[in-house]
């Protein structure tokens, strides 16, 4: 037998055991898998404690940067105060460029109706057809709005004063899905709508819905809310369901029919 004899012998065997199915070679001594296992675990670990040992140490994690929004407020405060009329201050808020939502909207949602009306309606965001036509309560909700307020007498198109109605939203661009506005989308539009109410100054407020209350209270929970008077901008506000609301649950119609009474009444009561 030549030297390389035993050499082409053995790969003939391994060859064998290949096509039997062998998949790993097995010594002569017993090895007992598990502690090995266990061994390199140790290993493992102690190979990371002498990294984490070697490795500075890293910075605690900082807290979320607000200045953005900061930032975005003091400005919309400075455009809200510089805007002597209202004409000027759409203008202000059409040059906003601190809210993302007006990236996604089609229009600017200012107001509609009589801004010297006694009464101001302040609902929550543009829906779609609102986005679309540019004017708040325009869809299902604001035509059921429309006849809530005919009920009591008032109209968004009536020629005096004295019937007239004025309404605006909280956020002047439609929030992408119809989604709620966040709270630092609502904190930055806030200096605007406070200088809306002022320059419009009317006698009553009444806030449509949880987004409004939010805004204009600090607060959410609308059944809670509803049909209690309070102080909004220094003004008697009346919290109301949103006509959104009602169109999903016509049973609190009732309850939004005694608040349309109340404003009914405080109106008259303080000719």
């Amino acid at each position: 037998m030549t030297g390389s004899e035993p050499h082409a012998e053995a790969l003939a065997q391994l060859a064998w055991l290949v096509e039997l199915g062998a998949t790993e070679a097995i010594s002569e001594q017993p090895v007992n898998r598990f502690e090995a296992a266990d061994t390199a675990k140790v290993a493992g670990r102690q190979e990371t404690a002498v990294a984490r040992q070697a490795a500075p140490l890293a910075e605690p994690a900082a807290s979320p940067d607000r200045e953005p929004l900061e930032q975005a407020v003091e400005t919309a405060r400075q455009l809200a105060a510089g805007a002597g009329d209202l004409a000027a201050l759409r203008a202000a808020i059409d040059a906003f460029e601190g809210c993302e939502l007006k990236k996604g909207a089609r229009n600017l949602v200012f107001a509609d109706g009589d801004p010297v009306a006694r009464l101001m309606i302040i609902g929550e965001a543009p829906g779609r057809d609102e986005d679309r036509e540019g004017f708040p309560f325009v869809g299902r909700a604001g035509k059921l709005l429309d006849r809530m307020l005919a009920a009591i007498g008032l109209s968004r198109k009536a020629d005096e004063a004295e019937n007239a109605v004025y309404i605006a939203n909280v956020m002047p661009w439609r929030p992408p899905q119809n989604r709620d506005p966040t709270p630092d989308e609502i904190a930055m539009m806030l200096p605007f709508l406070a200088r809306h109410v002022a320059l419009a100054d009317p006698d009553l407020i009444v806030p449509m819905g949880n987004i409004a209350c939010q805004a204009l209270l600090g607060r959410r929970g609308i059944t809670r809310l509803r049909g209690q008077w309070t102080q909004a901008f220094d003004r008697p506000a009346l919290p109301m369901f949103h006509p959104a609301y009602l169109l999903r649950s016509p049973a609190r119609k009732r309850e939004a029919w005694a608040d349309l009474l109340e404003i009914q009444s405080r109106l008259k009561g303080s000719n």
